[in-house]
């Protein structure tokens, strides 16, 4: 507690002001967590001093809130060019990060429990990733990216990065860690070729939160067949540990792929869930119980290819009737992006369901390829896109008279390929990866 304090009052986070009826004064708390490594043994023990906004309304005392951080893609495409390049990589953490920005308007808060000043004894007082930092000179170029207050740091000098790291602390109390092995739950295991990502201890927290430690493992996380309805089943008293469970799968999915279309399955009963749904949520679980160790793993390869399979299930919601968008990303040789989602719109015919997925698609290379623009990565042609509907072929004007009536905003996919940056492809059924983000296989 002393040390965030400390740290607080170094970086001059707040004044001591004298309290007016005027003021809209917020409470303070400690909080407190111990901060464990991969192997579970406790690192250190942390506290952290936070206001109790809780008490603001929504309109009244704020408005929109938001806090940047850097994009699961964007961390991947990096680890792919440090493999690549051979980069170091490490990791910072910042020790606190209380109001470190600037404030368009006055805010009063109360002074931390244990820490009153005895002297002020009633005084109170964020491009194509915004979080994403690259740094270019004529020795070298480093790229730093931020998560709230943890940082990853790779470039092609160490020289640069030891003058970063001293800055950094100049400004900021700051800890240092090992080269990356453990990120933001995500655990790294780099050799000189390749970087595996694996997240084994959060889930098994997340199966012990479940209290499935000791269920029997299955070899696919859902069952083939019709999907359920929001109507099936009997309605649950309790909701709370479903969604909590739900909303602990969807942070999974950063580096499992393979449970990407079911977890977004079962996130449609959250506001409802049956016993039903709930038998769904265990098999996921019972399914990671058995292949804990899987991830995914970076290579060392071209980073000048962008390529996306996409496909989609054309009227796959009972509910709804609306079909799934799903797309695989590879720079490379890498998948570093994918996706499994609902449309939001209804959709006539399985090649308007396949375009407004080639659309998604053709924005996320648009966004990656941005990001490589920002990394000074150059591609050496055309992204490639995938799909195996020929009436969705957006190039093919025999097929277009299918297409007239979709809106206006899915034909960006035909400038994109006017402009040269995307090429569209055929694919057979049995090469489309992107079904493991539309049906249970």
């Amino acid at each position: 507690m002393k040390d965030e304090y400390t740290a607080l009052r170094d970086n001059d986070t707040w004044d001591y002001v004298a309290p007016e009826p005027h003021m809209n004064v917020l409470g303070s708390k400690w909080v407190y967590k111990v901060k464990q490594k991969v192997d579970g043994t406790i690192d250190r023990l942390k506290s952290r001093l936070v206001a109790k906004g809780y008490d603001q309304q929504d309109g009244i005392y704020f408005n929109e809130t938001f806090s940047p951080v850097v994009k699961c893609t964007t961390v991947r495409v990096v680890l792919c060019m440090a493999i690549t390049y051979n980069w170091q990589i490490r990791q910072l953490d910042v020790s606190n990060a209380f109001l470190h920005g600037f404030l368009d308007k006055d805010i009063y808060m109360s002074q931390p429990q244990g820490f009153i000043n005895p002297y002020y004894p009633s005084n109170y007082k964020s491009v194509s990733d915004n979080s994403m930092f690259v740094c270019t000179s004529k020795d070298g170029m480093l790229v730093l990216l931020l998560y709230v207050d943890d940082i990853l740091l790779t470039g092609s000098s160490s020289i640069l990065m030891n003058d970063l790291i001293i800055s950094l602390r100049k400004e900021f109390a700051m800890k240092e860690l090992e080269e990356l092995g453990y990120f933001l739950g995500l655990e790294a295991v780099r050799n000189p070729t390749s970087i595996t990502l694996t997240q084994n201890k959060y889930t098994l927290e997340l199966l012990d939160k479940a209290k499935l430690l000791d269920s029997k493992p299955c070899d696919t996380p859902v069952v083939k067949g019709a999907r359920l309805s929001i109507h099936d089943g009997v309605k649950l008293d309790n909701v709370t540990d479903y969604r909590a469970i739900v909303g602990g799968l969807q942070y999974l999915t950063m580096k499992r792929p393979d449970i990407c279309f079911v977890v977004n399955y079962v996130s449609q009963f959250m506001h409802f869930p049956s016993d039903l749904h709930l038998q769904l949520v265990k098999r996921i679980l019972r399914y990671l119980k058995g292949t804990i160790g899987l991830g995914i793993t970076l290579t060392k390869g071209s980073l000048c290819a962008l390529k996306a399979f996409t496909d989609s299930d054309w009227d796959g919601c009972p509910d709804t009737r609306r079909s799934t968008s799903g797309f695989a990303v590879f720079l490379g040789p890498n998948l570093v992006s994918w996706s499994s989602k609902k449309q939001p719109t209804i959709s006539k015919s399985s090649a308007e369901a396949e375009y407004k997925c080639l659309s998604v698609a053709s924005a996320e290379l648009k966004w990656i390829s941005y990001i490589l623009a920002d990394l000074h990565v150059k591609l050496d042609s055309p992204a490639l896109l995938l799909c195996e509907n020929i009436s969705a072929l957006a190039t093919n004007p025999v097929f277009q008279a299918r297409t007239k009536h979709i809106e206006i905003q899915y034909h960006t996919v035909r400038e994109l390929v006017d402009e040269g940056f995307l090429e569209l492809h055929h694919i057979t059924s049995e090469n489309q990866i992107a079904y493991l983000f539309i049906k249970g296989l």
